[in-house]
């Protein structure tokens, strides 16, 4: 993969390319995106949603990824939404963000939505302002490393808004409701240690994004396909009664039971090996 949201068919192009601002590479199995608008603290503008989604289809179409780690460069992770950008044009932006459908979620959901949706595990580094849409994107991530300095925050009151990126679908599964009111109705600042005791973030590291990768590294090392059915696991089982949950992990291991890839975990924890998995098609 290059380093566009979407690697390059080689043609040229009449119009000149949209501005640089989220970096996609792979390697061994991880697929790495970082959103890239340092000097706005990956302040979220057309441009950047838009890549967002590319980069996320691009991984989707890519059977060798097998982990996804989502960061930003420089000072946060991000910022939440550039709102003079999308004021200057709002007649025109609000209607394609609310209208244009990906699936179930529009334009401006689906920049979330996308990477739970994503069938492997996507593990965000979160460091600085993680505030407003960047705090929703991260909540589209299955596991949330966050720096001790970081702050969190569901900002879209301050606009006079509600947070409409997928928080409705990603927020319930990881706090209570009562907090998800007081962070909504409020858009105070949380640290990070108090993201973890309530649930926001999965836990904090001093070095988010060392951690991402290691974690990375080493999910990539196992079962694809075991790996893949545990998220489609938990996030299936979100709001299922036990006999639908209960079919629902039966189906998925019937699945994995003696598989290829299976079979390979087998016999290497019996071999004393390092296993050789096939991705999945």
């Amino acid at each position: 993969m290059s380093n566009a949201a979407v690697p390059s068919n080689g043609e040229d192009h009449a119009s000149p390319p949209a501005p640089h601002r989220v970096r996609l590479s792979l390697h061994e199995g991880v697929a790495d995106v970082r959103l890239d608008r340092p000097e706005k603290h990956n302040g979220l503008d057309v441009a950047m949603i838009d890549a967002l989604i590319a980069a996320a289809e691009t991984i989707a179409a890519t059977p060798s990824v097998r982990v996804v780690v989502l960061s930003g460069e420089g000072a946060s992770f991000c910022a939440g939404l550039d709102f003079p950008s999308f004021m200057a044009d709002a007649a025109t932006l609000i209607p394609r963000f609310m209208d244009d459908m990906f699936g179930p979620a529009n334009r401006a959901q689906h920049v979330s939505w996308a990477w739970h949706a994503l069938r492997v595990p996507v593990i965000a580094a979160l460091h600085g302002h993680v505030y407003g849409g960047g705090l929703q994107i991260a909540l589209g991530a299955d596991i949330r490393l966050v720096h001790p300095q970081a702050r969190l925050s569901v900002m879209e009151i301050k606009w006079g808004l509600i947070p409409d990126m997928g928080f409705t679908q990603t927020v319930l599964r990881h706090v209570r409701p009562d907090i998800a009111k007081e962070l909504a109705f409020t858009g105070r600042k949380v640290d990070a240690e108090e993201a973890v005791r309530i649930g926001l973030c999965t836990r904090v590291e001093a070095d988010p994004l060392q951690a991402a990768f290691a974690l990375a590294r080493d999910l990539a090392a196992r079962n694809p396909d075991a790996i893949r059915a545990d998220k489609a696991l938990v996030n299936g089982a979100f709001g299922l009664d036990a006999p639908a949950s209960f079919a629902l992990e039966a189906r998925l291991q019937r699945a994995l039971l003696g598989s290829p890839n299976q079979m390979e975990a087998v016999m290497a924890n019996f071999e004393a090996r390092p296993p050789r998995f096939t991705d999945p098609e």
